[in-house]
C-alpha cells in the first residue's frame, strides 16, 4: 500500500484524489487552520478524539485547543494542527512514498499581493522543505514529492522563485518536472494550477512517462519560459540533469458528472446556506448602475436563449473596480484618466470562474440563474462550490458559509489529483525499489 504525508492539507482534497486513484494510506497530515482541521476530521478521521496538549484545554466551539495553531499544537489520528515550522521529523511516522504539499498561494496568486516565496504565507514553504531535507538526512527520503500552487509561481519574484525551487529539489537528490493543469477538463470551473512533480534520483522512470520536450496542453508557454529561465539560472538543475518533461495523456473529452455549471446548480428544494436575492437587488445587479452595456447585452442574449431553447442558463458574476467613471485628469499623453467604479461582469460560457478565498483579493461568485424571462441571483452555494472542487456528495462541509467557501477556494480539485496519481505517481511507484533502499 503506497503511503504519503500531506502538508497544508486543508480539508483533505489531495487525500480524496489519491484514494480515488488507488489504496493510498496517509501517515501524517498537517495544517494550521483549525476550521479546516475540523472538516478534515469530520471526513477522514471520524470517531477519533482530539488530543489536547497541556496546558491547553479543549474549546467548546470546535473541540480544538484554543491556541492549536501555536507551538503546542493539537492532534487527532494522523492529523497535527500547528504551524508547519513547529513540525519535526519525530512527528512524521514511517517512511512515506510521497510528500504532497499544496503550500499557501496567496502571496503568489494573481489575486494576492505577489510577494512570492518571501511573503508571509508562502514563506511557510521553507520550513516545510527543511523537513524534506531532514528526512533525507535520516535516510528515509520520500520517493516522490508533489508541490502544487498557482501558475503565478512561475513568475513570482521576477521568475527567481521557480529557479530557487529547482535548486532546492536538485540539491536534495530529486529529478523533477512541472505541468500546468486546468481543472476545467473535469469540472465546470476554470482553475489552472502548477504541479511540480519530483522523483528521487534512485527511482527508475519508465520511458513512456517522460518526453524529450514540452507538449501541449500540459506545458504552457509560461511554463516553457520558466524552464528556459531555470536552465539559465540553476546550476544544480544542470549539474544533476534534474529536469524532466512529464508525459500525460489527453484530458477527458467530457466532464462528468457535471458537464456545465447549470448541471450542478442545486434545485430550490435542496438549496441550503444561501438565500435568493430580492428581485430589486437582482435588477440592480444587471442594471445601468453596475453593468456596462456589453455585460447587459450578455444577460439579454442569455435570456433569449433560455426562452427559445427552453433551458436554464446560468452565469457567474464578479464585482470589479474598473476605470469607467468620470474623468479626473489626463496622463502625460493627454489620455483621460477615469475614476474607478464598481462594475458587475458576467460570463455565460457554462463554466465558473476560479473559486478563491475571501482574502485572495477577489469577491465571492454570484450566479445569475435564468429560466425563460425570469432572472434571479444569489451566491454560489457551499455544496455547489464543493461540486466544483470534485468533492463527493457525502463530503461534510462546515456549517458556516464563509468557512465552507474558504475550504473550497483554498483546495485542489480532487479529479486533478487522481489524474496525476493514475498517470505519473502510481506508475512510478510500480517500478520503484523499496523505500528503505533509497540512498540519502
Amino acid at each position: 500500500m503506497p503511503s504519503f504525508y500531506e502538508f497544508f492539507a486543508g480539508g483533505g482534497m489531495a487525500m480524496a484524489g489519491l484514494r480515488e486513484s488507488g489504496n493510498w494510506e496517509c501517515l501524517f497530515a498537517n495544517d494550521i487552520d483549525k476550521k479546516k482541521a475540523d472538516s478534515y476530521k469530520a471526513n477522514w478521521l471520524k470517531g477519533l478524539d482530539w488530543e489536547a496538549h497541556e496546558p491547553n484545554e479543549l474549546t467548546a466551539e470546535s473541540g480544538l485547543p484554543a491556541d492549536a495553531d501555536q507551538s503546542d499544537g493539537a492532534r487527532v489520528g494522523h492529523l497535527l494542527v500547528c504551524d508547519v515550522a513547529k513540525v519535526t521529523t519525530k512527528d512524521l511516522k514511517g517512511h512515506a512514498d510521497l510528500v504532497w504539499a499544496s503550500f499557501p498561494c496567496q502571496d503568489l496568486s494573481l489575486a494576492g499581493n505577489g510577494a512570492g516565496l518571501s511573503g508571509d504565507r508562502s514563506g511557510t514553504f521553507l520550513p516545510f522543505w527543511k523537513l524534506v531535507k531532514s528526512l533525507r538526512d535520516e535516510k528515509r527520503p520520500p520517493k516522490l514529492v508533489v508541490l502544487e500552487n498557482v501558475v503565478g509561481a512561475l513568475t513570482a519574484g521576477k521568475g527567481q522563485d521557480f529557479v530557487t525551487l529547482g535548486d532546492m529539489l536538485a540539491t536534495t537528490d530529486y529529478r523533477f518536472g512541472a505541468v500546468v493543469i486546468n481543472a476545467v477538463h473535469w469540472v465546470p470551473q476554470s482553475r489552472p494550477r502548477l504541479f511540480i512533480i519530483a522523483a528521487h534520483k534512485d527511482v527508475a522512470i519508465r520511458e513512456d512517462l517522460v518526453s524529450d520536450t514540452w507538449s501541449a496542453p500540459w506545458h504552457t508557454p509560461a511554463l516553457v519560459t520558466a524552464y528556459e529561465r531555470l536552465m539559465k539560472g540553476s546550476k544544480a538543475t544542470n549539474k544533476h540533469d534534474a529536469w524532466l518533461w512529464w508525459r500525460l495523456p489527453a484530458p477527458p473529452a467530457v466532464r462528468e458528472p457535471y458537464e456545465t455549471l447549470a448541471d450542478l446548480i442545486q434545485p430550490d428544494d435542496e438549496l441550503e446556506g444561501v438565500p435568493w436575492h430580492p428581485q430589486e437587488e437582482t435588477d440592480r445587479l444587471w442594471g445601468d448602475e453596475l453593468m456596462n452595456a456589453v455585460n447587459q447585452e450578455k444577460v439579454r442574449q442569455a435570456r433569449k436563449r433560455s426562452v427559445e431553447k427552453e433551458v436554464r442558463v446560468v452565469g457567474t458574476v464578479y464585482k470589479r473596480m474598473r476605470p469607467e467613471g468620470e474623468v479626473i485628469g489626463y496622463d502625460d499623453k493627454g489620455k483621460p484618466i477615469r475614476k474607478k467604479v464598481q462594475r458587475a461582469e458576467v460570463r455565460f460560457d457554462d463554466i465558473a470562474g476560479c473559486l478563491r478565498t475571501p482574502t485572495g483579493g477577489s469577491s465571492r461568485q454570484t450566479i445569475l440563474v435564468i429560466d425563460g424571462e425570469r432572472v434571479r441571483s444569489r451566491l454560489l452555494s457551499p455544496r455547489e462550490a464543493a461540486r466544483l472542487m470534485g468533492l463527493a456528495k457525502n463530503y461534510e462541509l462546515p456549517d458556516k458559509y464563509n468557512d465552507a467557501y474558504h475550504l473550497a477556494g483554498d483546495g485542489v480539485v480532487v479529479d486533478v489529483v487522481r489524474f496525476i496519481a493514475q498517470n505519473i505517481l502510481n506508475p512510478l511507484l510500480e517500478n520503484a525499489s523499496g523505500a528503505d533502499k533509497l540512498s540519502a
